[in-house]
């Protein structure tokens, strides 16, 4: 049972990571967007053999551009995460219609995308100083959890909400 979260992924580039984050994203219950160009086959072994099992490339949706992702979501709220981001990420309150956007491995979002939003929209995950960024699955994957946790863990087996 999924809580209709919603991750999205603006041009992806390394399969591994994206099929780690399909693998994520079917353990938290929610649903994966992709946004051209992506820097791979849907078909590539790495991102299947990271995906494994948990989900199937038939579960992603994919947009042409982030402006077609916008359209076709908009009753969502939209949190953008970036290092550039004053918000951090334990501060936000999830709902759990969010969608999640990370841009991709090497670049990150663009500013044409950042600019679109408030500050308070831009999130950030802390670090090191002197450290440029985190792997793309494992950000997707504190916020996700952030989230999840802050509605107790629903749908989960068992239970979690008593450990929150």
């Amino acid at each position: 049972m999924s809580n209709d979260r919603h991750i999205v992924l603006h041009m992806p580039q390394i399969p591994h990571n994206t099929g780690n984050i399909m693998r994520l994203c079917s353990n938290a219950g929610a649903k994966l967007h992709l946004i051209r160009p992506i820097g791979f086959s849907l078909k590539d072994k790495h991102m299947r053999r990271a995906a494994l099992d948990y989900s199937d490339v038939e579960d992603i949706i994919i947009y042409e551009n982030f402006d077609q992702y916008l359209t076709n979501n908009s009753s969502r709220r939209i949190l953008v995460f970036s290092s550039s981001g004053t918000t951090g990420y334990s501060d936000i309150v999830y709902s759990s219609q969010d969608s999640l956007v990370f841009g991709s491995e090497s670049e990150g979002l663009p500013l044409e995308i950042l600019n679109r939003f408030p500050p308070e929209r831009i999130i950030k995950i802390p670090m090191m100083p002197s450290n440029r960024s985190l792997n793309l699955s494992n950000a997707v994957a504190v916020v996700l959890y952030e989230a999840w946790r802050q509605d107790g863990f629903i749908n989960s087996e068992p239970n979690l909400k008593e450990f929150t």
